[in-house]
């Protein structure tokens, strides 16, 4: 038997067991795991963020189990097992890949992307946002949702476009600020010109999830050597001022530096 195929009829073999002995395994629902492989997806995320290959595999290993979970809670309700859940996976991979499985012309990523939802829209998805999880974080969703209505031709043509209508809404919204008459207003155009930046990242192929993450670490990381210092020469850092806290922030900044 092939390596691969016989590490992962252990894994099933495992879960087989766990479901059956395991006083946990056994009370967990589809319900009761949706979190926790939440958590998992977080914490994947992480390891990719931080080029952590091992942590990388760890967590791979850990959403297998999820699905692996999730496929025999299935076959306990009579609704799909594991092998139905690979299968439509299959059958849905060949079904959009027609410049492979098929006599479609595809040269580019961004053509077999545009494939894709012409064919999901043929395939049942009669609407081009349907696709787009309720529950996504508000940025990723901003993000998908530019992404699925490009496939259908509604977009922007370059990139100084996009530049422009970010420079607008900046302008619309230090109008309403400066005004100080609606709260609610300055929410809709401070939404507006978050949009509009997710936008822009798009078309200058920054993903800005992963952007902002970044330097939500690198914040982190420089706070934290700023925490330690203080708490090395006793301060308080309640009681220090900002030109304090900016020498030892400007320190982690040249740390990093030699660090790249």
């Amino acid at each position: 038997m092939d390596e691969r195929l016989k590490a992962f009829q252990e894994l099933l073999d495992i879960m087989d067991d766990l479901r059956a002995k395991c006083p946990w395994d056994k009370k967990q629902t589809l319900e009761s795991l949706r979190h926790l492989t939440i958590e998992e997806t977080y914490e994947l995320a992480d390891a990719i963020l931080d080029e952590d290959l091992d942590g990388i595999k760890g967590e791979l290993g850990d959403l297998m189990l999820h699905i692996v979970f999730y496929a025999k809670i299935g076959s306990e309700k009579g609704a799909f097992d594991i092998r139905t859940v690979i299968q439509s996976i299959n059958e849905k991979l060949i079904k959009r890949h027609p410049h492979i499985y098929g006599d479609v012309k595809a040269e580019t990523a961004e053509e077999v992307k545009d494939n894709w939802e012409k064919i999901k829209l043929k395939t049942g998805k009669k609407r081009v946002l349907s696709g787009v999880p309720r529950s996504l974080p508000a940025m990723i969703k901003a993000y998908r949702i530019q992404d699925k209505v490009k496939g259908v031709g509604f977009d922007w043509e370059k990139p100084d476009q996009v530049w422009a209508k970010v420079q607008e809404e900046l302008e619309e919204l230090k109008e309403e600020v400066d005004k100080g008459v609606s709260k609610k207003k300055v929410e809709e155009e401070f939404g507006d010109l978050l949009f509009a930046l997710i936008n822009y990242a798009r078309f200058i192929k920054v993903n800005p999830e992963n952007a902002l993450e970044r330097t939500n670490k690198k914040f982190i990381r420089r706070f934290e050597h700023l925490e330690a210092q203080a708490q090395k020469l006793g301060k308080d850092m309640k009681r220090m001022n900002l030109a304090e806290m900016d020498v030892f922030w400007d320190e982690a900044k040249q740390m990093e530096a030699r660090d790249e």
